[in-house]
């Protein structure tokens, strides 16, 4: 069993969405270990995103995720990391395969609805970024 972080995106929250993305994650197989509701200060979608600091989409990107709820999550499922990115779809929606989420839901590549951890590694920064370890179930 593997664990993985994901997020439900402003843009999906906000309009209505994240029922059908959850009702997706479970259909895909994945436990839901840790989930919370929460909005994001710019610092703390900075820290978050601190990798991509030197990139030129930084400021729009660490204000798109401050600019309303998100749904952060702990999945748990065999090979989970590759699983919710397969089930993610690629980052452009009109590039991702059918049937995923951000083809279905997805409105431009920063609008894509989801997030999801590349590695293990990124995996382990992600989950204790937003998860105490007594969160986790």
């Amino acid at each position: 069993m593997e664990r993985t972080f994901a997020i439900i995106k402003p843009d999906a929250v906000t309009r209505g969405i994240a029922g059908e993305i959850l009702k997706h994650i479970q259909t895909a197989g994945f436990q839901i270990a840790a989930i919370k509701s929460m909005r994001l200060t710019k610092a703390q979608a900075e820290g978050f995103y601190a990798v991509h600091r030197a990139r030129p989409f930084f400021g729009e990107l660490t204000e798109f995720m401050s600019s309303g709820k998100i749904i952060a999550m702990v999945l748990e499922a065999d090979n989970a990391i590759a699983r919710w990115r397969d089930t993610m779809g690629a980052t452009d929606p009109a590039k991702a395969a059918k049937g995923t989420i951000r083809n279905s839901f997805g409105a431009s590549i920063q609008n894509n609805c989801t997030h999801g951890s590349d590695a293990p590694e990124t995996a382990a920064f992600e989950i204790g970024y937003f998860f105490a370890g007594y969160e986790l179930i």
